[in-house]
């Protein structure tokens, strides 16, 4: 080993004491050094030290861990959208063209401006390459790589702008990976990432409109001739010319290239004429610009815009690509959004797209002959799964609480009184109202002719009378069971069809009990007769919270229910967290809201009914459906809306939105979808920070009922 070698690998030591030893360190440290000038540098030097006495003398034990786990200091916003806050500062495409329109020349940055990345940190394109090698932990050692040949490049050049080849050649030769096969792989990984910003794009085609001349001037190492075709192949078209400092051995961050390029174009056809430049970084882009008399404009970098408010306590590479596509979406200026947009974008996407995709894996593993998406939390999960998964064996399965309780009555009378009876209690509800809302009007007739009950129709449910109406209709239950049999045969008919021909069927629903999966496979054996093996998927089950907390707990246990997100043997802290009390049942199913109505029940249809006649007949006001099942017709009925009809049409947009947005960014790479139900679960975890202001405030905004009727 040579002095210049032994010097190196001394830094080395050093570098790896200091920075890397502690995360917390590590990430704040390069928060300041990553592309700052040399003063900045100077600055993440002295704040480095700092943060070493901090630690090992005075115990500050906090840079243990990444400043952004689990702090979520900043509030999120309860009046408006993110994208609608973003816009008072972010200037409109309509803003820019009013002040470039008397520049001649436009320059751009390109990475962060020009083209955005599904990745909230440029390094994080280095998780992608390391599988290819067989190298683990191939970012540390790529970024570890290119720092150490930045180093080697200063001591011979005495400039700080290393070459892509310079840096490939030192990981060969350090690594191993033969520097030919690592430049094509990360060539071809940036081209993949790399989308064109929406926002850019149209200011772009309308400036050459304009006949502006539009050049690019872009610290880093890679060629003037790659980014051209990549910039061509993502839109931009006809640039004119493009600077890259590991060429010129200058950079934006010294503010050296600025000059150079004015030099440069000095003898072409747009010499002396006035020259702007716009990018994403406020101390190269900006200040060094003005520095060099070059006029300049911040266009806020999407990620540093949306950090403050995205969640960060999760797995790197899923939480990394979930920030990305977020930030680029609501932050790149083009767009707002409305806050029920966002809540689905924001907090539904990451779980939808990870449930359909864990509904997808275990129905292939257990092979899954169909999978039954229930109303009406079913209704996006299944918009969700036809999408990222189209052509499988999936139905739209319809069943309500107040259904599956009245076809469970004969089994599980307990809670058939539970349901419809005590939590009614005290409510100022009429007992015949309660009865009418059962479909039980004619023992309604009979209570009122048994003075011995000790309550009436028109008399309010209350603790004291709770009890003898009880009483009463377990006296009658022969009369109930004969007031509910068509509805037993219908539902016999209903549900064989949607299990006909399925050995195996998965049943999906967002939770808690589980109580409609377990009915469905329950009835399907006792009281239908199928040989229909029917397993129940849950995002999440009851908690310790819930008066019954173990209801589920022998089901799941033997595998009848599957979670994906939490229950008592997975993710206990999330389990512990959600409590129905606080609304956390409501705050999760107002993601995967329907503006659909309620399910009320179902009727059969003689063959005579008109409405056989028209194929697929809804009533005009969606209160009625027909449907058929062989060689009979099933009348489906439906109850009201949801309030905020509107907003549940937002809610759901907003999910197929980042459904779209993800799926298109991580098509080649199929373990992206390998999104486990904790980092599911992250963006609503931060949402709920705050005592849960901000979904208290989505959640206003929706009249929103769990009721079983």
């Amino acid at each position: 080993m040579n002095n210049y070698e032994r010097d190196i690998h001394m830094r080395m030591k050093i570098y790896n004491f200091l920075v890397n030893r502690h995360s917390g360190i590590r990430q704040r440290y390069h928060r300041l050094h990553d592309n700052a000038d040399t003063a900045g540098r100077i600055k993440s030097y002295a704040a480095l030290a700092g943060m070493n006495v901090q630690y090992y003398l005075l115990g500050k034990r906090e840079f243990d861990m990444p400043a952004d786990v689990e702090v979520y200091e900043e509030k999120l916003l309860t009046t408006l959208s993110e994208s609608a806050k973003n816009a008072k500062t972010h200037m409109s495409v309509e803003d820019y063209l009013e002040r470039l329109k008397k520049y001649d020349v436009i320059s751009f940055d390109i990475f962060d401006t020009l083209l955005l990345r599904p990745l909230s940190e440029p390094t994080d394109v280095f998780f992608f390459m390391g599988l290819e090698f067989g190298v683990m932990d191939f970012k540390r050692i790529r970024i570890e790589q290119e720092f150490l040949a930045r180093q080697e490049h200063r001591e011979k050049y005495g400039d700080n702008e290393v070459t892509f080849e310079e840096i490939w050649r030192r990981i060969e030769r350090e690594v191993g990976i033969p520097a030919s096969e690592g430049m094509r792989a990360e060539l071809e990984t940036e081209a993949y990432f790399c989308r064109a910003n929406p926002f850019m794009l149209e200011i772009f085609k309308r400036l050459k409109e304009m006949g502006k001349t539009i050049i690019c001037i872009s610290d880093m190492y890679l060629s003037s001739e790659y980014m051209r075709e990549l910039l061509e192949k993502r839109g931009f078209e006809g640039i004119f010319k493009i600077y890259m400092s590991g060429e010129h051995g200058k950079s934006k961050a010294q503010g050296d290239i600025y000059n150079f390029v004015k030099k440069d174009l000095k003898g072409s056809t747009v010499a002396h004429q006035k020259f702007i430049h716009i990018g994403d970084n406020e101390a190269s882009d900006v200040n060094k610009a003005k520095e060099a008399g070059v006029e300049a404009i911040l266009y806020p970098n999407v990620n540093l815009s949306g950090k403050k408010y995205r969640a960060y306590d999760m797995s790197p590479v899923t939480g990394g690509a979930y920030r990305g596509v977020v930030n680029a979406r609501i932050y790149n200026g083009l767009k707002k959004y409305h806050p029920e947009y966002e809540y689905g974008y924001t907090y539904g996407g990451l779980f939808v797209l990870g449930y359909v995709s864990f509904i997808h894996d275990y129905c292939q593993k257990n092979k899954i002959d169909k999978i039954l998406f229930l109303s009406r939390d079913g209704d996006i999960l299944k918009k969700a799964y036809d999408v990222v998964y189209p052509g499988e064996n999936t139905s739209y399965t319809y069943i309500s609480r107040a259904v599956a309780t009245k076809l469970m009555r004969k089994y599980n009378r307990y809670d058939f009184f539970r349901r419809f009876i005590y939590y009614k209690v005290n409510r100022k509800i009429k007992v015949g109202d309660i009865l009418k809302s059962m479909g039980l009007s004619e023992i309604m007739g009979v209570l009122d002719k048994s003075p011995d009950a000790g309550v009436g129709s028109g008399d309010y449910l209350t603790n004291k009378n709770v009890g003898k109406l009880k009483d009463f209709l377990i006296e009658k239950f022969d009369r109930i069971n004969d007031s509910y049999k068509e509805m037993d045969q219908v539902a016999k008919e209903y549900y064989s069809h949607e299990f006909e021909g399925v050995k195996k069927a998965a049943v999906v629903d967002i939770g808690w009990a589980g109580s409609g999966a377990a009915s469905l496979a329950f009835l399907s054996k006792r009281e239908w007769g199928l040989s229909c093996e029917v397993t129940g998927i849950v995002a999440g089950t009851n908690t310790p919270h819930n008066t019954e907390p173990d209801s589920a707990e022998t089901w799941l246990q033997q595998g009848c229910i599957v979670p994906y997100i939490f229950s008592q043997s997975l993710n206990r802290d999330i389990m512990k967290k959600h409590d129905p009390n606080k609304g956390y049942n409501v705050f999760w199913e107002l993601l995967l809201s329907s503006p659909t109505r309620q399910f009320t029940g179902f009727e059969m249809v003689s063959k005579g009914d008109k409405r056989i006649k028209t194929p697929d007949y809804k009533s005009e006001d969606d209160r009625e459906q027909i449907i058929r099942t062989g060689d009979k017709y099933i009348c489906l009925t439906f109850g009201e809306h949801d309030a905020n009809v509107k907003g549940a049409k937002r809610i759901q947009k907003g999910i197929l939105d980042f459904v779209d947005d993800y799926t298109k960014a991580f098509k080649e790479y199929p373990f992206m979808f390998n999104i486990s139900g904790r980092d599911a679960a992250a963006p609503m975890l931060l949402a709920s920070s705050h005592k849960e202001k901000y979904l208290r405030a989505i959640a206003g905004r929706f009249d929103f009922k769990i009721d079983v009727n």
